[in-house]
This record gives C-alpha cells, structure tokens and sequence, in this order.
C-alpha cells in the first residue's frame, strides 16, 4: 500500500517511459517496484529484467511482516548475497520501517542495514511526503525539496476556517453532497498518461479512508481520452449514481504542434498549426459539458503546471481534503479495519500457526 503515493509521483514527473530510456539518457537510477502483488509471474519477470544489472533493495515496510514485501524481499536478498557477497550485499540493502519495534527494524539492526524511518502516527496511504515515498522518488532526481514546500504551501493555503475561502474544505463539502444525493461513485479524470498511478494513489488514500460502516463514495479512475473509447459511452448513459473531478494540467511538460499535410488523407489540415495540447483541452471541455448535460456533475481542479512544488500541494489538498470528508461521513479516516478479514483467512488457508481452528471452518466452506 506504501507504494503507490511513491510510484504515482515519479511517473507524473517522469512519464511511464522513463524505466525504458538508454542509461546515458536517463542519467539516474531506473526504479522498480515489486512485493505489491503475490504473482510469481510478475515477480519472475523482474528478477529477469534486473539479471546482469547492477541494483540495490529498498525495503518498505513498518512490521516487516506485511505478506507481500516480506515475500518479495526474501527473494531479491538471497539475490543480491549471491551476487555481491552478504558483506557489499549490507551496502545495498536500504530499510524504511519502524523507528524502534518490529522484525524489519530488528533484521536492519543485526544486519547493518542503513534504516530510515517511517513516522508512527502516519499509515502508508498518507506516507508519500515521508520517507516512505521521498527516498524512491529523490533516486530518480525529482527535487524533494521542492515537493516538500508544495505540501507547506498547501498546510497554508488549505487551512483557513472559512469553507468559503478553502478550496480543500469545499472539495470535502462538495463530495458529501453529492454523496447525501445518492452520487456513490466518483471518478478521478485525468488527460495526462503520466498521471495514471496519481489515480491509483487517489483509489487506494479514499477507499480505505471512507470506505467503512456501509458508507463511503467508491472511488474509481479514468484516463482520457484513452477511457472516452470504453468508459466514455457508460459515463455518458449508464446510472447517475457517478460525479468526476477532472484535473485539468494547463500548461503540458511538453508540447509538441500538428503540421499541414499536403494530402491531407485524415482531414486534419484544419487542425494545422494548432497544438496537440490545444486539441487536448477542446477534448476536455467538450466532455466536461457533455457529461454535465447527461447528469454527471464534474469538478474541475486546475493546476497551472506539473511539476514537484504543484504536485507536492495536490498531494496535501487530497490527503486533508480525505481526512475531512472521513470525519463528515462520521467515520474515522486514519484506520483499516476492514483490511484484516481477508488476511485472516489468507493466513488461516496458509496454515499459519495459530489460525488452525479457522482453517478447518474455511476449508469446510470452501469444500461446500
């Protein structure tokens, strides 16, 4: 769960092509992300991918017991003692966790291994601004620095009492009016690629924030204009239960302009000399109003730029604006309850010492 706050940021900042550049191109460290899954083939594919390559480990991990990151680090260990020796292996080796307690501190401390530390009162989907997210995204050369002002930035312009002059504050508002209006799913809509993992995060931080006591807005994401050509006709015409929040980047990371053709086979020629992102934001536009019409409310988010100091206020203006709409909907936003039941019968079918009367129950139901 820690990961994706990390991933999203860097792929806003770099494009989901940056792992594929040349080495000379790229300048840093590629940055790749295993122990959120427990596919053997995805796991597999990476251990192939990084053969031959010179690598180090960041554990993330507050226990050291989370099933996922324990397997996966188990494996790339014995990986990277085979390779380097245990004695370079310890110099490569980088633990985020615990800053006194649980069995990833207490292995970093045996071990050597340079730890860094994860805040107490901070769960994983709040944790991109801490270690958790700053060490993966600093590898890659992104201005922390300068990620860390946009969140101050956001601390003081999103802390004004007056709803009316907080834009954070009438975000919250907004969504649990339309939730208390019968708008139980909200799309985050983006038109920028980069920003895909930014709706993963976004997923991950409200639905487990909101979702519990049989209430919470199911939060869901879209890509456009990708997602117009699927989920363009079922936003458009299926149940109004939906509303988006569109954010809306004005100025791209790069431009590029569309050329006069001579032939002009695809009909285009009007489009000559125009911008790519000029036809971007029409296509923006034309959807927001079309949506709206078809009674789908749509909020707009505008940032001027994509860049660290934005991304870093967009992070805050999320995270405070989840914790508020948690406390409206009366439930606590900061706990996961709901997250263990799925892990006890995980654990139990495992076989996991202490489980057994469990498992005998499950393995009946499953059985019927």
């Amino acid at each position: 769960g820690s990961y994706l706050g990390a991933r999203a940021v860097i792929e806003a900042m770099t494009g989901p092509f940056f792992n594929s550049m040349d080495e000379d191109k790229r300048k840093v460290p590629a940055v790749y992300f295993a122990g959120n899954n427990i596919s053997s083939t995805n796991l597999s594919q990476l251990i192939q991918l990084i053969d031959g390559k010179d690598f180090a480990i960041n554990v993330i991990s507050k226990s050291g017991t989370t099933t996922e990151p324990a397997i996966a680090f188990r494996i790339f260990k014995e990986i990277i003692e085979k390779k380097y020796g245990k004695e370079e292996a310890k110099n490569r080796i980088y633990i985020t966790t615990d800053k006194e307690k649980g069995a990833l501190k207490k292995l970093a401390d045996t071990e050597g291994y340079e730890t860094f530390i994860i805040p107490d009162d901070i769960g994983g989907r709040f944790s991109v601004l801490t270690p958790v997210g700053l060490l993966p995204i600093a590898v890659v050369g992104i201005n922390i620095d300068e990620l860390l002002q946009g969140a101050r930035n956001g601390r003081e312009n999103f802390s004004n009492e007056d709803v009316h002059r907080n834009i954070c504050y009438k975000y919250a508002a907004a969504r649990h009016l339309l939730y208390e209006r019968g708008k139980t799913t909200e799309i985050l809509v983006n038109y920028e690629p980069c920003l895909q993992y930014f709706g993963e995060w976004f997923k991950q931080l409200y639905g487990e924030s909101q979702g519990k006591d049989g209430k919470g807005i199911f939060p869901a994401s879209v890509n456009f204009s990708t997602d117009l050509h699927s989920m363009g006709q079922y936003i458009q015409d299926g149940m109004r239960n939906i509303f988006e929040t569109v954010i809306n980047v004005e100025e791209p990371q790069i431009n590029l302009s569309i050329k006069e053709d001579e032939e002009n086979v695809d009909g285009l020629n009007f489009l000559a000399g125009k911008t790519i992102d000029f036809v971007n934001k029409r296509a923006m536009e034309g959807t927001v109003l079309a949506h709206v019409e078809g009674g789908v409310p749509n909020i707009v988010i505008n940032m001027k730029a994509l860049n660290p100091k934005a991304l870093g206020e967009l992070i805050y203006f999320f995270e405070k604006s989840c914790a508020i709409g948690g406390y409206l909907l009366g439930i606590n936003p900061f706990d996961q309850e709901g997250v263990e039941a799925y892990k006890k019968n995980m654990f139990a079918l495992l076989g996991k010492p202490g489980y057994e009367k469990l498992q005998r129950s499950l393995t009946e139901r499953l059985g019927d």
